[in-house]
């Protein structure tokens, strides 16, 4: 069926509890099953696999692949297969959303063993025993879904941002689950081409599968631009446009992400990535203050100025728009100031929430947050050395980053980990000169909780659309955690046998723990040891990110840029930014040319923006994901 949805005009105007009631009468399916028994096996088996994938890429690449959309078509393919043969039913819309809420959390909670865990065991040359990792991502991951929830009230249903990933997921499920005629398998069709597109794609441009297949000859670069350095290397300051990561990339993956973006977001991340990479960073290299001319060395110095425009906008966005937080906490201490006073307001008009008996109640999180807070705190003294204190501090900094992080993630999908893992160690250098492993541990904790917060927005963010149960997200999520712990984390420690000695070696690079363990040794030191530059762009950037924030706002959301997309544009690749841009840019034309709406093109790229930008994603993550497990089997 065709997804309903506000018109910009309507979120900006409505209140949140008109929102609310629109949502519950035009939306909510309650009756259709949801999490069961076979929609959380299915979720649980299909993260476990996912969470492998995940491992991999992360111990290559440092990053985390979005498994959110490969697990929906996995497993509808599945039940449509098991239902032709007649023994099992298809699955509804919201059970297979069930679904995917596990997998996807299965699948992002390996992120501490790709950075702050290795990095400790680098630095301290001891081992971590097994039992203890499993906890402690179980611990920081249930943590960041205790802080996600007071926050779906005002990120989902009253601002409702995109949540690019998981709009594409609810977007796949409709059109997948679709039995509206014509226009249904219109909408499977686009959804078919889209995905097998990028599927093609991706499978051309591995190598080593096609060179196993003897179909080189067949074989896509993996950068348009690569043919030119046969001729000639363009560089700018002595530097080459290659090790500025300023290349065109062949995968159309990130360009289906930057069809789901806004215009302002993905012009404002290419603009901060353009600033960064054709500007500062050659620069700064051709003066020898970024040692070298390599994209980790690039962002170790672009990280400062980015990561505070993103800290100093998204605290501003939320200081100026606090009336949600206020009145959900009010509501619980309201009920209780009443029992308090024994009836005395007992006839004063009472304002309940329609959607409570839905919605996770608000005191699972006021009392889950300090009691998991606590057993991280003692776990953290415990096994890692960090002072009580010191991990009390990290609670609060846990929901500020957290706020980032969600901001972040609803704009581009791109959760900016990394760089609040690298604000929390700039705050424990100034705390904990010279204890490196306080700096890394207390980075994990930020890092880790706000991430699994922002995904557990991600998957609610479909069940909002469908009319799913956002307390089914919630339980789902938290399986995930246990399913994909159970399989990820022995299959890292079986993977180097306890030998450190493997960390950043060919077989395990592992290049987001060396960038972890390198800025804990240079902010042990104290936070003069960074290079005064980057000590300004850290302040330019704060700057910037009050200035354009308050812009926006004073023109109600209609200024041009995002200061949250140009922070992100400094610490992602070029490739990825100018992709994603690419992306908007397209569907933004393509509204521009085709505007009969009997037209192909219209029907194709304007009517079903988001079916043909989700198959695109589809298609090159499952893909991706099965050429990965050829790879690594062969």
């Amino acid at each position: 069926m065709a997804i309903k949805e506000l018109s910009p005009e309507q979120v900006r105007s409505m209140t949140l509890e008109q929102k609310d009631e629109w949502w519950l009468k035009n939306i909510y399916r309650g009756n259709m099953p949801q999490l069961n028994l076979r929609s959380a096996l299915t979720g649980v088996l299909l993260g476990g696999v996912l969470s492998l994938t995940n491992l991999y890429i992360g111990i290559r690449t440092g990053w985390t692949l979005g498994v959110g959309i490969s697990s929906v078509v996995l497993s509808f393919a599945l039940f449509k297969v098991l239902s032709s043969f007649n023994l099992s039913k298809e699955m509804s819309v919201l059970e297979n959303n069930a679904m995917q809420s596990i997998a996807t959390s299965a699948g992002y909670m390996t992120a501490p063993m790709m950075a702050s865990l290795p990095a400790y065991m680098m630095v301290t040359g001891e081992v971590i025993p097994m039992w203890q990792t499993f906890w402690w991502i179980v611990v920081l991951s249930i943590l960041g879904v205790l802080f996600a929830f007071p926050l779906k009230k005002r990120f989902i249903n009253d601002d409702q941002l995109p949540f690019p990933e998981g709009y594409a997921a609810g977007v796949v499920l409709d059109s997948l689950h679709s039995d509206q005629g014509k226009e249904g398998l219109f909408k499977a069709r686009l959804l078919g081409i889209g995905a097998g597109l990028s599927a093609l794609i991706e499978f051309l441009r591995s190598e080593s599968v096609l060179v196993k297949l003897k179909l080189s000859f067949l074989r896509l670069p993996e950068y348009w631009d690569g043919f030119i350095y046969n001729y000639f290397t363009p560089k700018i300051w002595g530097t080459s446009l290659q090790s500025l990561s300023i290349q065109f990339n062949s995968s159309i993956v990130m360009m289906g992400t930057g069809g789901l973006m806004s215009m302002k977001t993905s012009m404002s991340l290419v603009l901060g990535g353009f600033l960064n990479f054709f500007i500062l960073a050659p620069f700064m290299i051709s003066e020898g203050i970024i040692p070298e001319a390599k994209f980790k060395a690039i962002t170790m110095w672009s990280l400062w100025g980015g990561a505070s425009m993103m800290t100093t906008a998204s605290l501003f966005s939320f200081f100026s728009k606090p009336e949600v937080f206020v009145e959900a906490f009010k509501r619980v201490f309201q009920k209780l100031s009443n029992k308090n006073k024994n009836g005395l307001n007992a006839n004063a008009p009472k304002k309940e929430d329609i959607l409570k008996k839905i919605e996770l109640p608000l005191w699972v999180s006021i009392v889950g947050i300090p009691l998991v807070g606590a057993l991280t705190v003692y776990m953290g003294h415990t096994w890692f050395g960090i002072h009580y204190v010191l991990g009390i501090i990290a609670i609060p900094l846990v929901f500020l980053f957290t706020l980032i992080a969600v901001t972040a993630t609803g704009l581009t999908s791109i959760t900016p980990g990394g760089a609040l893992g690298k604000l929390t160690q700039i705050t424990y250098s100034v705390m904990a000169p010279g204890n490196i492993t306080t700096n890394l541990m207390t980075a994990g904790i930020t890092s880790e909780v706000s991430l699994n917060a922002s995904n557990l927005l991600m998957d609610i963010k479909p069940a909002y659309m469908l009319g799913g149960k956002p307390r089914h997200q919630a339980v789902g999520h938290v399986l995930g955690i246990f399913a994909g712990g159970l399989i990820a984390v022995p299959a890292f420690y079986s993977i180097f046998h306890g030998d450190i000695s493997l960390f950043t070696s060919d077989a395990m690079p592992l290049p987001g723990a060396a960038i972890w363990k390198g800025v804990a040794e240079v902010l042990t030191k104290g936070l003069s040891t960074l290079h005064p530059t980057a000590q300004m762009a850290a302040l330019i950037g704060a700057i910037l990110g009050i200035v354009f924030e308050w812009i926006d706002k004073k023109k109600h959301g209609k200024f041009f840029l995002s200061p949250v997309g140009i922070g992100l544009g400094f610490v992602l690749p070029f490739y990825d930014a100018l992709s994603m841009s690419l992306g908007t840019l397209f569907f933004w034309l393509a509204k521009k040319k085709w505007t009969n709406k009997q037209s192909v093109g219209y029907r194709s790229f304007v009517a079903n923006q988001e079916t043909l930008a989700a198959g695109i994603i589809a298609g090159g993550s499952i893909i991706g994901i099965i050429l990965l497990l050829i790879e690594n089997a062969v």
